[in-house]
């Protein structure tokens, strides 16, 4: 699985980038190693992650949100943020039975421009 993130940098900047371990690709940026934007602009801290399902999907979204104002990635970091503090609050109570069978669910959340480039999740 392939993956779109943002950063935050120390300069209050995002960066978008694409990884296959977005968490990985954040302490490579955090040492140095990463790309030469966020060299001079450390610490940087993931602030929004998006799952594809193949490389293309994910340079194809990685461009789309290049192309966005930093209004526009502020909004869609807010309602990502939002989203993961909801899912955590409304999470059912299983029993231990229904943990040790069930399978993990991964969050994946969508969040598509919608009329006057508000942002809405789908």
């Amino acid at each position: 699985m392939h993956f779109v993130y943002i950063l935050r940098c120390a300069d209050g900047t995002f960066y978008t980038g694409y990884a296959r371990d977005p968490k990985a690709r954040l302490k490579m940026h955090n040492t140095g190693a990463g790309a030469k934007y966020t060299r001079g602009r450390r610490p940087v801290k993931l602030v929004y992650s998006e799952a594809c399902e193949s490389l293309s999907m994910a340079l194809k979204r990685e461009y789309e949100l290049k192309q966005w104002s930093r209004a526009k990635k502020r909004d869609l970091v807010r309602a990502y943020r939002r989203r993961i503090s909801m899912s955590s609050v409304e999470r059912p109570v299983r029993s231990p039975d229904e943990r040790k069978s069930s399978k993990p669910t991964r969050l994946v959340v969508t969040v598509r421009p919608g009329r006057n480039g508000t942002l809405q999740n789908t």
